[in-house]
C-alpha cells in the first residue's frame, strides 16, 4: 500500500471557493489520501457542500473552533498519515503534486519536508502570477528568508508528533514558525 499522506483544509464561509479546492484534492491521482476537513461552522452553504463528498472524505467537521491555528490543529489531531500537509480553501494543487512529493520523501528518507512553486490564482482558478520559491534552511529561516508557499509543502508527521502542533499564538506565522522548528532538526527541500 503507497503511504498515507493526510491532507486536511480548514476554512470559514467559503463556499463560493469550497467544491473547487476539495476536488483539487480528491482529483489528485495519488493513491492513498485520508482527505480531513474542518470548518469554523460557516453558515452559507458550506456544510452542503462536504456533505455532497462525505463519502471520499476521512473526517470532517463544522464547529466554531479558535480560528485557522486551531482548526489546523485539530484537522492533524486525527490524521493518520506518515506525511501530513494542509491546503486552505482558496487554494488548489496542482494535478500530480501529491504523487511528487511523496515520491521524492520516499526516496529520500532523511528530508523532512518539501515544498515548491505555486500559482497565483483569481477567484476563477485563472493563474495571474507565480510564486517563485527558492532553496531554503534553518539558518536562512531564522534570518527571515521566507520562500515557502504553504501550500505546497507537505512534511514528514513524525516531525507533527515530534514538534507539533502549531502554536495557536500565532494567527498568520504558525506555518513559518512550523517550518523552522522542523529545519532546526532535518532537512528541508525545495522541488523547482
Amino acid at each position: 500500500m503507497p503511504t498515507l499522506v493526510s491532507i486536511v483544509t480548514t476554512f470559514f464561509n467559503q463556499a463560493q471557493l469550497l467544491e473547487r479546492r476539495i476536488r483539487s484534492v480528491l482529483g489528485q491521482e495519488y493513491p492513498n489520501i485520508e482527505y480531513i476537513i474542518v470548518d469554523g461552522g460557516s453558515t452559507d452553504g458550506s456544510v452542503d457542500i462536504i456533505k455532497k463528498y462525505e463519502g471520499r472524505l476521512a473526517w470532517w467537521v463544522s464547529e466554531q473552533d479558535k480560528g485557522q491555528t486551531d482548526a489546523i490543529n485539530k484537522g492533524f489531531g486525527r490524521a493518520k498519515g506518515e506525511i501530513l500537509a494542509w491546503i486552505n480553501s482558496d487554494d488548489t494543487y496542482n494535478p500530480g503534486a501529491v504523487n511528487e512529493a511523496v515520491k521524492y520523501l520516499v526516496e529520500n528518507p532523511d528530508v523532512a519536508m518539501v515544498y515548491a512553486d505555486c500559482n497565483f490564482i483569481d477567484e476563477n482558478d485563472e493563474i495571474i502570477g507565480k510564486f517563485k520559491s527558492a532553496q531554503t534552511d534553518y539558518r536562512r529561516l531564522r534570518e527571515g528568508y521566507v520562500h515557502i508557499p504553504q501550500q505546497t509543502m507537505f512534511f514528514r508527521a513524525k516531525y507533527w508528533r515530534e514538534l507539533g502542533p502549531l502554536d495557536p499564538s500565532f494567527y498568520f506565522a504558525m506555518d513559518y514558525d512550523l517550518w523552522t522548528r522542523i529545519a532546526a532538526r532535518a532537512p528541508i527541500q525545495y522541488l523547482p
